[in-house]
């Protein structure tokens, strides 16, 4: 243990020098003992007293919480359909009969309330049957956000108080629920033939895309969530990747790495599976989590519009057979590229440009690191690559139809002259 030496000389000094030293060596020892005789140190006054050094008191490891429990949250599972081009949401207001509501974003902190959605979302709300999933069940209602761009969001609220242990099992039994997402796949076919005549072009797509939002506003033992975090760290990250297997340090660290905080009591940790929220008032970062899955749904959706609409332009490019005077192939070709090409583009711009947040700087970040997790810069980037080749094939495929229908006139030229000359030969004279 290090030893510290605490000098004075007598009425001389008014402040003590403390000199310290680093552990019990024989040459240290022998300098403490000169300095302990004041005839060999060569002062008769010198005064030396021994302090020994306080050693701070350790923490203790986040491993020492106990257990915990949840007195209040619950567990919001989302799933994105799209049901057609676009949605006329005061038409379809106008359809149903159940409470409805327009969705807007609640700001709890100051920030200017002019940015919102662009137009704001319809919230309905209907009963239905409660469904087992494990130890839990879903509540009595099913709560559906209509988006003007065609996409629908189905929500099933789980009460989740009890043991905070328990949640781990819960994200097990969430993954892949091939019955949660029938039931949610019933319910937004049903809500699609009642609001069909407010619907362009309606479809339901054959996939769709689910998040899970863990909502904890109330734990007991009372505990900092920071400290929480960091002694159930690994848990959590089993919780948010749905796995019952030990992960790695890496894989744990990368499954906490997107989290934001306002205040002191409030974290969000948003995954590409699962979010989870420590806050007493949980909407508005809700409300933007579940609007970032909705983006990816309609990033897919639109991504597959776009591979199917290469893949046709492919197939008439590489199409050689048949006259070259036959131009209606081409031009029913044009016309669907065309319109594929700025039905993407409007999908597009209506997805990127529905929520509004430049004003909310905290909203903002959840919202940009929600994007990050699910990735949807990379989707808008390929979508981008893939409208530009789009683009650049409908341009060839307009010029070759431009040559085809050049040589055609031209030939009818060639036609019409030689009829000319041939003419007055052919006719006979009076």
């Amino acid at each position: 243990m290090p030893t510290r030496l605490r000098l004075g000389l007598g009425s001389q000094w008014t402040a003590a020098k403390t000199v310290t030293l680093p552990g019990p060596s024989r040459p240290h020892v022998a300098w403490f003992r000169r300095m302990r005789d004041p005839l060999l140190r060569g002062d008769r006054r010198a005064n030396i007293s021994v302090v020994p050094e306080q050693q701070p008191t350790p923490e203790p490891p986040p491993a020492a919480l106990g257990p915990m429990c949840v007195d209040r949250g619950s567990c919001r599972v989302a799933f994105v359909f799209d049901i057609g081009q676009s949605i006329d949401l005061d038409h379809a207001e106008r359809l149903i009969t159940t409470f409805t509501q327009r969705e807007l974003i609640r700001h709890r902190r100051r920030a200017p309330q002019s940015f919102q959605f662009s137009p704001a979302p319809l919230r309905m709300s209907q009963e239905h049957a409660a469904l087992r999933v494990g130890e839990f069940c879903t509540g009595p209602a099913v709560d559906s956000v209509l988006y003007d761009f065609g996409a629908v969001t189905v929500i099933f609220s789980i009460a989740i108080d009890g043991s905070f242990e328990r949640l781990q099992q819960l994200s097990n039994d969430l993954y892949d629920n091939a019955e949660l997402t029938a039931a949610a796949r019933v319910v937004v076919e049903r809500l699609a033939a009642s609001i069909r005549p407010a619907v362009a072009k309606p479809e339901v797509a054959a996939f769709s895309e689910d998040y899970a939002i863990y909502e904890i506003s109330s734990l007991s033992p009372a505990c900092d969530v920071h400290g929480l975090i960091a002694a159930r760290r690994v848990q959590i990250a089993q919780i948010l990747r749905s796995e019952t297997q030990p992960l790695s340090e890496q894989e744990i660290s990368d499954a906490l790495a997107c989290r934001a905080s306002y205040g002191k009591g409030d974290v969000t940790i948003i995954d590409w599976n699962a979010a989870m929220i420590f806050d007493r008032d949980t909407e508005d970062v809700r409300t933007v989590l579940e609007f970032a899955n909705v983006e990816l749904l309609e990033m897919r959706f639109l991504d597959r519009q776009l591979d199917g609409a290469l893949d046709e332009s492919y197939r008439v490019l590489s199409r050689r057979t048949g006259p070259r005077w036959l131009l209606g192939d081409y031009r029913r070709t044009l016309q669907r590229i065309g319109r594929m090409q700025v039905d993407g583009t409007v999908l597009f711009e209506g997805v990127n440009n529905a929520l509004k947040l430049l004003g909310d700087q905290y909203l903002a970040r959840v919202y940009r690191l929600a994007s990050e997790r699910l990735h949807v810069p990379d989707w808008d980037a390929g979508i981008l690559r893939k409208l530009s080749s789009l683009e650049s094939i409908y341009g060839k495929l307009s010029d070759d139809a431009s040559i085809r229908r050049m040589e055609l006139l031209e030939w009818i030229i060639i036609v019409l002259i030689a009829v000319s000359i041939a003419l007055p030969f052919v006719t006979p004279h009076k």
